[in-house]
């Protein structure tokens, strides 16, 4: 029974809110302090996933290698020695060499009337050099004359060679005569000759010598080191004209039927005088390395005084080449003297030799004498 009036009464309930539905009455709100006390539903706040970076290994800057870089060596001088520089810049060295006791007398030949003859023998480098020497009777000091041959064929050669009458006049006259044998002409050793550069070596080393021996003990005593001549002939001119470029302790030089100062020129006739056998690996070096090995490129650095003498109807050295040095050291204020000569060859003989030999003395009694040192009368 009471169960019938409450479902009753919860009926009447439900009609009422029905119905004041329909008349568009407002539901009331909800109880905010009981919808304060509900648990809110919240939706979890998820924290952002960070996604990782890939992980990258540290750059690392390489150190930088230290490369060896080799330090080019210099090209080697093909022509290194031969050059007039090098030759000059030998002379220190050169008379450093010898202390004065090194020129050795091989034999005494005898003596005449004015000299006596030595066969002498003197190192030059490796080589032993080999020659004569003519000592005037008396004190001294003599000037000295360093007198030199052309080219003879070695085989035939002999150290009593033609120019021993060039040498016998000026001991005559009162010099002592020096006339070495040049390297390779028997019996003194062979060795590098190069442009005749070796030769001109032997000349030079020959010249120290003499001035380290000169008022000392032995053969050189009575040489004066500060009077000192050359003569040449023909291959020795040549040579003749290479040392006076090279020192300048030589006063006075004589050319006889000379070579020329230009290496070019000379070995040019050289092929044509041996039918192509000798002179064609001269040619072959370069205008510019051929002007460092050439008297001729430095003829104006010459202190000597110079006599050329030439015959005219020379047919082995053209005349000309002759003339044209007179001009040249004409031209560069050199004191040069120039002589033609004709109806004689390349080796003078008869009046020409006589006339040759006169002027020669006179010469080195110019410029290798004092104004009152008595010359010795040529015999």
């Amino acid at each position: 029974m009471s169960h019938c009036r409450v479902s009753a009464r919860c009926l009447a309930i439900v009609v009422a809110a029905l119905v004041l539905a329909a008349c568009g009455h407002t539901a009331l709100s909800p109880d905010p302090v009981a919808v304060a006390q509900l648990p809110t539903a919240q939706t979890p706040v998820l924290a952002p996933t960070q996604t990782p970076s890939p992980s990258l290994p540290p750059t690392v800057t390489p150190r930088p290698t230290a490369t060896f870089t080799p330090t080019p060596s210099p090209t080697p001088d093909p022509y290194a020695g031969l050059t007039i520089a090098d030759l000059r810049a030998a002379q220190d060295a050169r008379a450093a060499a010898y202390r004065g006791d090194e020129l050795t007398v091989e034999e005494d030949l005898g003596a005449n009337e004015a000299f006596t003859r030595l066969l002498i023998s003197y190192p030059s480098g490796d080589l032993t050099i080999h020659g004569f020497m003519n000592v005037p009777h008396g004190d001294g000091p003599f000037p000295v004359a360093i007198v030199l041959h052309g080219y003879i064929d070695p085989a035939v050669y002999q150290t009593l060679a033609y120019t021993t009458r060039y040498a016998d006049a000026l001991a005559r006259a009162g010099y002592l005569t020096i006339h070495p044998n040049l390297r390779g002409y028997p019996p003194s050793d062979e060795g590098p000759n190069r442009f005749r550069v070796g030769m001109a070596e032997d000349v030079l080393n020959l010249l120290a010598l003499v001035r380290a021996a000169a008022g000392g003990e032995g053969p050189l005593s009575a040489a004066d080191p500060d009077a000192i001549g050359m003569m040449g002939h023909s291959m020795g001119g040549g040579i003749t004209l290479r040392v006076i470029t090279v020192d300048p302790g030589v006063g006075a030089a004589v050319l006889y039927g000379s070579m020329s100062a230009d290496e070019q020129t000379n070995y040019e006739q050289t092929l044509v005088w041996s039918g192509g056998a000798r002179g064609r690996a001269e040619l072959e070096t370069s205008d510019e390395d051929l002007a460092r090995i050439s008297p001729g490129t430095y003829l104006g650095d010459v202190t000597a005084a110079i006599s050329i003498h030439h015959s005219e109807a020379d047919a082995t050295v053209p005349v000309a080449w002759s003339e044209a040095l007179h001009e040249r050291l004409l031209a560069l204020g050199k004191d040069v003297e120039y002589y033609a000569y004709q109806n004689t060859p390349h080796t003078f003989r008869g009046e020409a030799d006589a006339t040759f030999m006169a002027r020669m003395i006179a010469f080195f009694d110019l410029h290798l004498r004092s104004p009152a040192e008595p010359a010795a009368a040529a015999g």
